[in-house]
C-alpha cells in the first residue's frame, strides 16, 4: 500500500510539472504573438495620429513635474556624495566630468525608465484592464474597429518616442542640480562647469543613452499594454494588471540595462 501511494504521488507530481511547463511555453508564445502583432500592424495604415499625439501628451507632459523634481535632486545628491571621494585625491576639478558621464550614461535613462514604469506602466495596465473588464474592447471588435491598433500600437509608439525625450530632459535637469551644488561649494562658474562636463561626453555616450531609452520605452509600453489587454475579468484583474505592469516592467528594464551596458562596453 505504501509503495502504491508513493507511486501515485510521483505520478501526480510528474503530471503537474509538464502542465506548468506547457503553461509557461504557452505564455511565452502569447507574448511573442502580441509583440509581433505590433510590428505587423504598427506601421500599416490606417494611422491613429490624433490618439498617438494624445498618448505622447499623457506620457510626456504629465510626467514632467515628477521627473524634474527627481532629476534635480538626483544631480545634487550624486554631486554631494561624490565630492568627498574626489577630495581625498585632490581631484574635485573632475567633479563636473564625473557627474556628466554618470548622469548621461546611466542615471538619466534608468531613472526615467523606472519612473515611467511606475507611473506610465501602471496607468496603461489599469486603463486597458478596466476597458477589458467593462467589455469596451469587445465592443470595439464588434464595431469593426481594430482595438489593438487604436489602444496598443499608439501607446507603445508614444512610450517609445517619449521616453528618449524625457531621458535627455532628465539629464539636463540633473546637470542643473549638480551645477547648483558645485557653484555653492566650489564657486565654479556655469561656463566652466558645462565646458568641463561637455568635454568628457562622447558621441558613443549619447548613442548608448538614446538606444537604451528607446528600448526602455518600448518595453514599458508593451508590458503595460499586454497586462491590461489580457487582464482577467473582474475588478481584481485590473489591480493585478497594473501591479504586474510595474513589477515586470522594472525587472525587464534592469535586465536590459545590464545587457546594453555590456554591449556598448565592447566599443569603448
Amino acid at each position: 500500500m505504501k509503495n502504491k501511494a508513493e507511486d501515485a504521488l510521483i505520478n501526480q507530481k510528474n503530471i503537474k510539472y509538464p502542465n506548468r511547463l506547457s503553461r509557461m511555453f504557452l505564455s511565452l508564445y502569447d507574448v511573442g504573438q502580441f509583440v509581433m502583432r505590433f510590428f505587423k500592424e504598427g506601421f500599416l495604415p490606417p494611422y491613429e495620429g490624433k490618439e498617438l499625439m494624445r498618448q505622447c501628451y499623457n506620457i510626456g507632459y504629465r510626467s514632467l513635474l515628477l521627473i524634474s523634481t527627481t532629476g534635480f535632486i538626483t544631480g545634487m545628491v550624486f554631486t554631494k556624495q561624490s565630492r568627498p571621494s574626489l577630495s581625498e585625491f585632490g581631484a574635485t576639478s573632475w567633479l563636473p566630468s564625473l557627474v556628466a558621464i554618470a548622469i548621461l550614461r546611466t542615471l538619466a535613462p534608468l531613472l526615467t525608465a523606472l519612473i515611467a514604469a511606475g507611473k506610465v506602466g501602471s496607468s496603461i495596465g489599469a486603463e486597458l484592464g478596466s476597458m477589458r473588464v467593462t467589455e469596451q474592447i469587445d465592443a470595439m471588435e464588434v464595431s469593426a474597429t481594430n482595438p489593438y491598433k487604436f489602444l496598443v500600437t499608439t501607446r507603445v509608439l508614444a512610450a517609445t518616442i517619449t521616453i528618449p525625450v524625457l531621458t535627455f530632459y532628465t539629464a539636463i535637469v540633473g546637470m542643473l542640480g549638480a551645477l547648483l551644488n558645485v557653484t555653492v561649494n566650489e564657486g565654479t562658474s556655469y561656463k566652466a562647469f558645462f565646458q568641463s562636463s561637455l568635454e568628457s561626453i562622447t558621441f558613443l555616450d549619447i548613442t548608448a543613452s538614446t538606444v537604451k531609452a528607446i528600448i526602455f520605452g518600448f518595453t514599458i509600453g508593451m508590458v503595460g499594454c499586454y497586462q491590461g489587454y489580457n487582464s482577467s475579468k473582474g475588478t481584481e484583474g485590473v489591480g493585478k494588471a497594473a501591479n504586474s505592469a510595474v513589477v515586470i516592467g522594472m525587472f525587464l528594464v534592469f535586465l536590459e540595462e545590464i545587457t546594453t551596458v555590456q554591449f556598448f562596453s565592447l566599443f569603448r
